[in-house]
């Protein structure tokens, strides 16, 4: 069994220590055991990073096309300044609770301003605004600031040496210094080395021995073949987690200070997947591992590339946790754990009015009006200016609330054996002599339940509802492809909440059903007659 090379520590800008990547690739034989609670390996004095980390987000095997998808970088929107644009299907469980702290603060800092005003340099600074929001709310004991390692010309068939078989295909055409010419267009193009792939021109590296090919051609071959990668930033997985290292920084104003000296690490083709790996290294393995109920899934599906509901959690809430209740639930002597406490970002779905989940009042009534919304596929983003929707609770609500905990289908309506308990948590006069003459108040007919309706007009009669009645809602969608002519931007609509409750499921509008399960009243009118898209 090998043994890993030990990687040197280089000092950062900030005199912070840089500790290499691992110079294995992750599906190497080799095997480490874990060091500390921080996600890392230790090889004498020097940390790596884990395998156990890399297993944990993308299991055993990742397919190269899923990591693909993943290699992008954080950048804005020319068409709308503070928006980030997302180019691939699966880093929304990042991009979007990136892009919805942005708006948290922005919205905090402008209230009121067009965000057409924004200059380059105010959304940037928004930006490691975000990231440093994220990592507090992450952080274990250090932050570990993940970056790749500058390039280094003995290593040049680290970079990819095969492209994804893609919906469409393109070929690629880079001429050598001797005429010859190298094609690109997914795994079987033959190559400068005389008919053999690309793929096997890595695997002969590899192994000079097992394959009838002339090494020093191969060696040339990788050398160019490693500057075009490069160039391009085009990785493969063990090429990628053999070539980061993280710093080790203390307070958050480094790490802030860090990321201003150091923006491209954001921005790069690689920027996402650095800021995922730094949350993760961040948070520490272990501290992930005792949050989740199955460690043995991955955090990113090893066929769709989206992000687990617990990795969603953690970017929102700092927390791995994989359900979006409230509290933790015992089921069948199972703690299933959820959501502890309200969050600074919401999040409702529409997998709940599919009664895929339940999502808890901590998410649904975030400290600020702005919400991460799940479809089946994506993650978009909701925010508004108007405070009122995110104002303390009432007693009324409260209670309405409460009563919903007892009332498990949705029917607004208790058994009457359980209003003593309810009225018991709402910490209302609960003696046996009292409930049942409330009892008998709520329940003239004997029907053996207590309304919703009638419990409040009871308790709450003359309380006025702190939720305005009409309001502005925006909405963020960072694929180009789902917005109208390719151009991300905000939507606006109108919002009107009506007096009655109109919910229902409706597959055309998928919009409509993820707005009601927070407000089930709702009518939104769109800018444009046009309803944006949740994929």
């Amino acid at each position: 069994m090998g043994e890993p090379s030990t990687a040197p520590s280089v000092a950062g800008l900030d005199g912070s220590r840089l500790v290499q990547g691992d110079q294995e690739a992750s599906g190497s034989s080799s095997s480490i055991s874990t060091g500390g609670g921080d996600g890392s390996d230790t090889i004498g004095s020097v940390k790596t990073i884990s395998k156990d980390l890399f297993n944990l987000l993308w299991g055993n095997k990742v397919k190269y096309d899923v990591f693909r998808r993943w290699q992008q970088g954080f950048a804005f929107s020319e068409y709308e300044p503070s928006a980030l644009v997302q180019r691939d299907g699966g880093p929304c469980c990042v991009i979007a609770p990136v892009q919805a702290y942005l708006l948290k603060t922005l919205l905090m800092e402008t209230p009121g301003h067009s965000f057409n005003d924004l200059t380059p340099d105010k959304c940037k600074t928004l930006l490691i605004q975000a990231v440093c929001q994220i990592l507090m709310k992450c952080k274990s004991d250090m932050y570990r600031i993940v970056s790749l390692r500058s390039d280094s010309a003995n290593e040049p068939m680290q970079m990819m040496t095969t492209t994804a078989t893609t919906t469409t295909t393109t070929t690629t055409t880079t001429t050598t210094t001797d005429g010859s010419v190298i094609r690109q267009a997914g795994h079987d193009v033959p190559d400068a080395l005389g008919g053999h792939t690309l793929k096997e021109a890595e695997e002969a590296r590899c192994s000079p021995a097992t394959v009838d090919v002339d090494p020093a051609a191969i060696e040339g071959a990788a050398s160019l073949l490693a500057a075009h990668y490069y160039r391009n930033n085009i990785w493969t997985p063990d090429a990628f987690h053999g070539r980061i290292g993280y710093r080790e920084l203390e307070h958050i104003d480094d790490v802030q200070r860090f990321y201003t000296q150091n923006f491209h690490i954001l921005t790069n083709e690689c920027g996402v997947l650095l800021l995922l790996y730094t949350i993760l290294q961040t948070k520490g393995l272990g501290s992930i591992l005792s949050e989740m109920s199955d460690p043995s899934e991955p955090l990113i599906h090893d066929t769709y590339g989206c992000g687990s509901q617990a990795l969603i959690n953690l970017m929102l809430t700092g927390r791995a946790v994989p359900h979006v209740w409230d509290n933790d639930q015992d089921v069948g002597g199972m703690t299933l754990r959820g959501i502890n406490q309200q969050s600074d970002i919401g999040f409702i779905t529409v997998m709940e009015q599919l009664q895929y989940c339940t999502v808890g009042f901590f998410y649904k009534n975030p400290k600020n009006p702005v919400w991460v919304m799940g479809s089946d596929t994506h993650l978009t983003v909701l925010f508004s200016n108007e405070k009122r929707l995110v104002s303390p609770e009432t007693p009324a609500e409260v209670a309405r609330r409460v009563f919903r905990q007892f009332d498990a289908d949705g029917s607004n309506f208790i058994p009457s054996t359980m209003l003593q308990d309810l009225m018991y948590t709402l910490e209302l006069v609960s003696e046996p002599e009292y409930v049942d003459l409330m009892r008998s108040r709520l329940d003239p007919e004997n029907l053996g339940i207590i309304l919703l309706n009638a419990f409040l007009n009871e308790f709450f009669p003359s309380e006025k509802k702190s939720m305005p009645d009409t309001f502005d809602l925006l909405h963020y969608n960072g694929i180009p492809n789902s917005n109208i002519n390719n151009r991300v931007l905000y939507n606006k609509g109108h919002a009107v909440l009506l007096e009655s409750d109109v919910r229902m499921y409706n597959p055309s509008d998928p919009m409509l059903t993820c707005l009601q399960t927070k407000w089930p009243n709702i009518e939104v009118n769109w800018n444009g007659n046009r309803t944006p898209s949740l994929n």
